[in-house]
């Protein structure tokens, strides 16, 4: 699946336990729900100050599924 290889390539990018990160796909009402799972130690970085990073990873896979007529994306960051 293109949407998980291209979320898991971004995360794993910016992480430095690469081994950690975890990427699941579920389809609720229409929308397919990102849970990306990374250590505790990486949230920050994921997440960035005042959200910018995650909203930037957030944009590129919405602006892909898009592209791919894949349909409404949500994509939620946490720990493992």
């Amino acid at each position: 699946m293109q949407l998980v290889e291209l979320t898991e390539y971004l995360v794993k990018s910016l992480v430095s336990n690469k081994d950690v990160v975890e990427v699941n796909v579920a389809e609720e009402n229409n929308v397919k729900v990102v849970q990306v799972l990374v250590a505790e130690e990486d949230i920050g970085t994921v997440i960035g100050k005042r959200g910018n990073i995650a909203n930037a990873i957030r944009t590129i896979i919405q602006a892909s599924s898009y592209h791919n007529k894949d349909g409404k994306v949500r994509i939620n960051f946490d720990t493992k």
